[in-house]
């Protein structure tokens, strides 16, 4: 019988062994982030081009924020995403 190398491990504890965890743990926060902004534009009404003008970008950039597999976004986007909706953009440092 052959043993599970995996069995009582944690997938956290599986994804780093398989040296994914950085890029799986940034792709769903981005996809996090994704969802709650179309969330919010949705309920304000807001579209993409009235997105973009209140953020002082394009639509395409806009696009790229709200597509969870684009992870390379900077703050400035971010904040300035989160403004528009009347948020404010909050990044901690925790422990790992």
């Amino acid at each position: 019988m052959k043993k599970n190398k995996h069995r009582g491990s944690n997938f956290d504890d599986f994804l780093k062994e398989e040296g994914i965890y950085e890029e799986v743990d940034s792709r769903a926060t981005k996809r996090s982030i994704a969802i709650k902004l179309e969330r919010l534009m949705k309920a304000q009404a807001l579209s993409k081009s009235v997105m973009a003008e209140r953020m002082k970008t394009s639509r395409t950039a806009v696009d790229r924020l709200l597509n969870a597999n684009n992870t390379s976004v900077t703050l400035q986007t971010l904040e300035r995403a989160a403004r528009v909706v009347g948020r404010k953009l909050k990044i901690e440092l925790v422990p790992g």
